[in-house]
């Protein structure tokens, strides 16, 4: 089930789900849109790492899926990755790729990515994972065997 502005806004005002800074201009129908934490310039066919302004907890009953805006979407910034686990705490790294044949800028606190909320079903495991409480950009942690 996709949570709903409504729930999106009572689960904030319960404190069940922590959004930092929250912005009420912010919440979409059916989503909640992220903003950029420092301005970047993305070169065409290249990729970067951006972190969010947002700081976000999730509880453990919800899954965040966050996608490109589609505005941005139709200028060829697409966004790796996806999924925020329940129970995870930080601030979100965004891997934005410019598949266009121009440069795209993006200036702090500019809304170029969104998150959709959903109900996870008898949650029995949560995010305890190596991205924990993370502050502004993340590299990859994989840890690489040859």
């Amino acid at each position: 089930m996709l949570l709903s502005a409504k729930e999106i806004r009572d689960r904030i005002r319960a404190e069940n789900l922590v959004i930092e800074p929250f912005r009420e201009a912010s919440i979409q129908p059916a989503s909640y849109d992220l903003s950029i934490k420092k301005g970047v310039c993305i070169p065409s066919k290249a990729m970067r790492l951006v972190a969010s302004l947002e700081r976000v907890e999730m509880p453990f009953d919800l899954a965040g899926i966050i996608r490109t805006r589609s505005s941005y979407a139709r200028k060829g910034l697409i966004l790796g990755g996806g999924i925020v686990d329940p129970g995870f705490r930080g601030n979100l790294t965004l891997c934005l790729t410019n598949m266009s044949d121009e440069e795209i800028v993006l200036e702090h606190g500019e809304q170029a990515v969104q998150m959709l909320f959903l109900l996870v079903r008898s949650p029995a495991e949560t995010y305890e994972g190596r991205y924990q409480d993370s502050e502004g950009v993340v590299g990859s942690r994989l840890k690489y065997s040859h």
